[in-house]
């Protein structure tokens, strides 16, 4: 079961990043930055952080690197030590197939995480019934945080009747969707609102290219004579790994929007193409997304908080023109940019690296 007030600040709605891996200039885990990297999210103001998720690179599983664990407990023990006087939501990326998923369901309760962000990534054949399977038995580890993710990275196309049946796992308490599909998205949300559960489960966007949007939009639909409307409430996001301060703000912009009734829609309309022009910059679509990581790297790198965009898969680098890319939407969109707010958090915070 959830805590109270991290299940609270979960259905208001809060900033989630996905926590990226800092890496020495020889692969070799950096814990300094990586520590700085969990005090960054936290001094952002966001409301937790995603760890051992594809932004903190699926190879911190592999026997040869055996570092989730540890980055697990490094991020927890930087969020215990800052007794913060409000709750801070840790996530727990949870992968692989039913035996290795509950291993690491275990590994995230031992470290006091609040909940796991199942992928079903393994699961390249079986059939739906099966995942429903194993997603029951991780929910009953820890507490599930669904997730959604977009096949060009490894997911695949589940049907409405698959994400019916997952919003009724007792458990399961938040999907986020990362399908960059329309149709794929309007499936989960029209299957949590005709759930019985539909009230115990809040929906985070994943979807980097569409971020206010999804976070702008009602979604109505009859159910027994009523209008049932869902809304994402939040986002747990490799986007908001970077320039955390000002999706604070962000967020923040968009609840002040909703509550006086849309009366900035066309501003904040605007700030969703800028949004995902700045994500196409970081996650690179022009190449099948090939830079997406490396990409959140090169924007951490520039502002200081980490040394390089080394990663542990050799392949993965920036790709041609990515860079100039981020020049370009960096001077495009300044009020978007956290520099300032990075430079004075090294200065004030940070002085020990």
């Amino acid at each position: 079961m959830l805590k109270e007030d991290i299940k609270k600040l979960l259905f208001d709605g809060t900033v989630i990043p996905a926590h990226p891996l800092a890496l020495t200039r020889d692969l070799q885990l950096d814990e300094q930055k990586q520590r700085g990297l969990t005090r960054y999210y936290m001094a952002s103001g966001a409301g937790g952080v995603a760890v051992g998720v594809h932004t903190t690179q699926f190879e911190i599983r592999d026997p040869e690197v055996n570092l989730f664990e540890r980055v697990l407990a490094i991020a927890a023990g930087e969020i215990d030590k800052a007794a913060l006087k409000r709750p801070f939501i840790k996530v727990a990326g949870i992968c692989g197939l039913t035996e290795q998923a509950l291993k690491e369901a275990e590994i995230a309760m031992k470290h006091g995480y609040d909940l796991g962000l199942v992928s079903m990534a393994a699961f390249k054949t079986q059939p739906e019934s099966e995942i429903i399977e194993h997603v029951k038995r991780v929910a009953e580890v820890i507490p599930v945080f669904g997730f959604y993710l977009q096949a060009a990275i490894g997911g695949r196309v589940y049907s409405y009747d698959f994400w019916q049946q997952f919003a009724e796992i007792p458990n399961v308490y938040a999907i986020k969707v990362a399908a960059f599909n329309r149709y794929q998205t309007l499936d989960v949300v029209r299957a949590v609102a005709h759930s019985s559960r539909r009230d115990e489960i809040a929906l985070y966007t994943g979807n980097d290219d569409n971020i206010v949007a999804d976070l702008l939009t009602p979604y109505r639909f009859e159910i027994d004579g009523k209008i049932v409307e869902k809304r994402f409430v939040g986002g747990l996001l490799g986007h908001w790994a970077v320039w955390t301060e000002k999706a604070v703000e962000l967020l923040a912009a968009v609840k002040h929007t909703l509550a006086t009734d849309y009366a900035n829609a066309a501003s904040m309309l605007g700030t969703n193409i800028a949004v995902t022009d700045m994500n196409a910059a970081i996650f690179d679509p022009a190449h099948a997304f090939h830079g997406c990581i490396t990409g959140v790297h090169e924007v951490l790198r520039r502002q200081g908080l980490l040394d390089g965009i080394w990663t542990l898969n050799p392949n993965e680098n920036l790709s041609p023109g990515q860079s100039e890319e981020i020049t370009r939407v960096i001077a495009a969109y300044p009020h978007l940019v956290d520099d300032a707010f990075v430079a004075r958090f090294l200065e004030n915070e940070m002085n020990v690296i």
